[in-house]
């Protein structure tokens, strides 16, 4: 298969990210237990990761193809790969803070290179999509099994014991093999620069990108979709520890069911997409998503803490909740790659920053407003509100769908 030394790399990589980034639902839920650090405090640690991304993204973006995709990655992995190593020491909530940020500036370089190097490896719109969605159910895989090595580590009988800190020295081996594994990966980036062109002016094309009609209904939909997203994977450990009464690492295994659920819809999609168009595909998943949640919802409210929670006999809603990431999953790298395959080569890696930027902000916005709410209503106020933006996203892909199709 052509490309596979760094088709298989990009996988690893994404894959060790999708463990550390996604970490932050459980370790929002460990400083509850650990450092009694209430959920609206906690909710800030989603800003330390996602906030440097888009800072990071906007300034990069445009000079990454001069540094080069693969040298950038290979800077994101030392640096993780130094503070993981570090995290086993951590005592105080700081720590986190730090660490959430690196983590952060790192998937910054990884995620606007991944996405920029797809256009470099695929050769046409459907393989793009394709990739694009296997590798974006990858990182769910990563993400489900990132909450799994969690929930070993967590000593529910002892909530400040902490034991589960030594988890952060299986991910510091894991990314050291991302680092081995994409030295001896070939690229070829030629596509991806144009000659005799400053940074300056690739920055200024970005930024012109966004007034674009096309873009700017575009960055609106990936910020209102990650905000749906961040809001029910970051705080699906909170939502079944203090809303369905199950212990915690019961809770953080229901994290990795729900990534699971996102892992099956994006592969899903990626075989989909090859026969159905995507407009049918992501409105149909966003009406569905809403419909778990009517359904899912009002099965909350008498549920009252019973001795011995398990996974033979927890509430029908625990097993019902995870159900929404079949649907909601394809949503994010469908449109993602519908507007990578429709600009030339030289300009995705300003569009992967933008896809970034905004990617971040919305996780953000999602995860803090989520933990507000969490703290002033009960957990079914706080699930309904989801319904907003996902209306708001229905409407502005019917939008974007148009003017694409008019620019076709």
């Amino acid at each position: 298969m052509k490309n596979l030394g760094i088709k298989l790399s990009l996988f690893i990589n994404y894959l060790v990210f999708a463990m550390l980034l996604n970490s932050v639902g459980a370790v929002i839920l460990q400083m509850q237990r650990n450092f009694d650090v209430s959920k609206s405090t906690a909710s800030i640690l989603e800003g330390f990761k996602d906030l440097p991304i888009a800072f990071i993204s906007f300034f990069v973006a445009s000079f990454l193809p001069k540094l080069g995709y693969k040298k950038a990655m290979l800077i994101a992995l030392t640096l993780v790969i130094i503070t993981t190593f570090t995290m086993p020491f951590a005592n105080d909530f700081w720590f986190f803070k730090f660490q959430f940020f690196v983590v952060g500036v790192s998937f910054a370089l990884i995620k606007v290179s991944v996405f920029a190097t797809i256009g470099l490896i695929t050769n046409n719109t459907k393989e793009h999509s394709s990739f694009m969605s296997t590798i974006e159910g990858v990182f769910m895989v990563g993400v489900l099994l990132g909450n799994i090595l969690f929930s070993l580590f967590i000593d529910d009988a002892n909530p400040k014991s902490p034991f589960w800190l030594n988890v952060y020295w299986i991910l510091g081996v894991l990314s050291s093999l991302a680092f081995i594994s994409l030295i001896f990966a070939k690229l070829d980036e030629k596509g991806a620069q144009i000659e005799g062109r400053s940074s300056k002016e690739d920055l200024f094309e970005m930024l012109k990108m966004i007034v674009m009609p096309l873009v700017f209904i575009f960055v609106i939909s990936v910020f209102l979709y990650v905000l749906i997203e961040q809001s029910f994977q970051t705080w699906t450990p909170t939502f079944y520890k203090d809303i369905l009464y199950v212990p915690a690492s019961m809770s953080i295994q229901a994290g990795a069911i729900l990534a699971g659920a996102f892992a099956i819809g994006r592969f899903g999609a990626g075989i989909a997409l090859k026969r159905i168009h995507w407009i049918y595909v992501v409105s149909f998943c966003i009406i569905m998503s809403a419909i778990v949640v009517l359904l899912t919802i009002p099965l909350i409210k008498n549920i009252v803490a019973k001795e011995n929670i398990s996974w033979l006999n927890a509430p029908f809603v625990a097993y019902l909740f995870p159900i929404m990431g079949v649907f909601l999953s394809p949503i994010y790298p469908t449109i993602n790659s519908v507007i990578l395959s429709s600009l030339p080569k030289h300009m995705h890696s300003s569009m992967s920053g933008l896809i970034v930027i905004f990617s971040a902000l919305g996780g953000t916005t999602g995860s803090i407003i989520t933990g507000h709410v969490f703290d002033s209503f009960d957990g079914q106020t706080t699930y309904y509100f989801s319904l907003i933006p996902m209306a708001l996203l229905f409407i502005s892909l019917q939008i974007f769908n148009k003017k694409n199709a008019i620019l076709s």
